[in-house]
């Protein structure tokens, strides 16, 4: 195959991506980033924005004066919001993220892009790379947004595919496995389960001699991206101490998790944390997204084997009985990809004709999560499509007690599935 059928071929995969997903990364494997790019700044039916990273995106204030620059010259009213903002508003992050997030929203109602290019510029950048990770969800559903890095970058790719809002792709495929190229290559077996209360096997032998929760925590912390820097990890586990502290603190949980697992778990190199590549970690979260990838393929002819497997692979909620901050987003994530596989498994079986075990996957989805809705909805259907209408009822009217119990309404759309079901 000539180059150029490579290249329309690998940009029409691109595009079918974009159609689905809020973030693409351009793995740095990929042959043909800055082709893909340019195809795309030079698209005639395409609304793009493009900022290249420069050497001054060394904190999120920094970057986010140069894309709002670099933008409102191609969208002239673009970042009134933020240059509204006074200086001491960039140290609230949260009013950083609202602030942009809103001048996304003003830029169109129709679909646009917009590429960031030469994004490794950034990797030393810890701010950048958490506000990067929090804008995510905040986009708006009409903007996507293509990442072209030399290197993988420092986010959380993991959870936020299985969110729903990310993919990596090299060229014209479509990353499925092996996220953060881990290739564990030493003696040492690691299992590691962080779907449910969290436990390691080392040899197959359980690790229990953590001298607290703080160490086995850290070592699922540096699972959770490619690397990891210091200041990010007492950013997570101990922001209420000042730098000094954090460190010192650091440092003694890190000798407390080397000496659980008797070998260095946490290698430092060039300013970063790994996991010691000498381990070879079996990580059940990577499993499980992974299940999820396949199954989101609609190529795959095993596709429902894999939400099967994905389903299997969840034993509970990320690192059950933890708050952390960082814990609840993940977890949040993680049960969104599993609520999706108990989703599209319960539309097989209605295929089949298979109600019954339907509406055993949408309660057990809602035992998951029993604010959504919708879940609701299909299992009243379903109990009255079984001729089980006086059990419909009882749904609904437990569903309205339960709202009115936290200050919520139940839709009109509810409401009018109950009187269709009544009637």
């Amino acid at each position: 195959m000539k180059l150029h059928q490579i290249i329309e071929r690998t940009y029409a995969e691109l595009l079918e991506h974009l159609a689905h997903t809020n973030i693409v990364l351009l793995h740095p494997r990929s042959r043909y980033r800055s082709v893909l790019v340019a195809k795309l700044i030079n698209a005639p039916d395409m609304r793009v924005f493009y900022y290249a990273m420069g050497p001054d995106d060394i904190n999120v204030g920094s970057f986010l004066s140069g894309i709002t620059h670099d933008i409102a010259n191609q969208h002239p009213t673009f970042g009134r919001h933020v240059n509204m903002l006074v200086p001491e508003a960039y140290d609230d992050m949260d009013l950083l993220l609202d602030t942009f997030a809103r001048d996304l929203h003003e830029i169109s109602t129709e679909p646009y892009l917009i590429i960031l290019d030469e994004y490794d510029r950034s990797d030393s950048a810890d701010d950048v790379q958490m506000f990067m990770e929090r804008l995510v969800p905040l986009l708006p559903e009409n903007c996507r947004m293509i990442i072209n890095s030399r290197t993988l970058p420092r986010l959380p790719w993991v959870s936020m595919i299985a969110r729903g809002g990310a993919i990596l792709l090299e060229d014209e495929t479509l990353i499925q496995e092996n996220f953060y190229d881990i290739e564990g290559s030493g003696t040492q077996s690691l299992e590691v389960y962080a779907l449910g209360p969290g436990f390691v096997l080392l040899n197959d032998k359980p690790i229990d001699t953590w001298e607290g929760h703080l160490p086995r925590l850290l070592f699922f912390f540096a699972l959770d991206r490619p690397v990891i820097t210091r200041s990010e990890i007492c950013q997570a586990f101990w922001p209420e101490l000042d730098t000094d502290q954090a460190v010192n603190v650091f440092h003694v949980t890190k000798r407390r998790l080397h000496k659980a697992l008797e070998m260095d778990v946490l290698v430092h190199d060039e300013g970063y944390y790994r996991v010691n590549p000498d381990l070879d970690v079996h990580y059940d979260v990577m499993n499980f997204v992974s299940y999820l990838m396949r199954g989101r393929d609609e190529n795959n002819p095993e596709r429902i084997a894999a939400w099967q497997r994905a389903i299997d692979v969840y034993r509970g909620p990320f690192l059950q009985g933890h708050t952390d901050r960082w814990i609840a987003d993940r977890r949040a994530d993680f049960q969104t990809g599993y609520l999706e596989a108990l989703t599209e498994m319960a539309h097989y079986r209605l295929n089949e004709e298979r109600p019954e075990q339907a509406l055993v996957l949408y309660q057990k989805a809602l035992v998951e999560d029993n604010s959504r809705e919708e879940l609701h909805q299909e299992i009243m259907r379903l109990y009255t499509q079984l001729g089980r209408r006086s059990e419909a009822a009882a749904h609904y009217h437990r569903l309205q007690e339960s709202f009115q119990e936290n200050g919520h309404e139940i839709s009109p759309e509810t409401q009018s599935l109950y009187a269709q079901i009544m009637d």
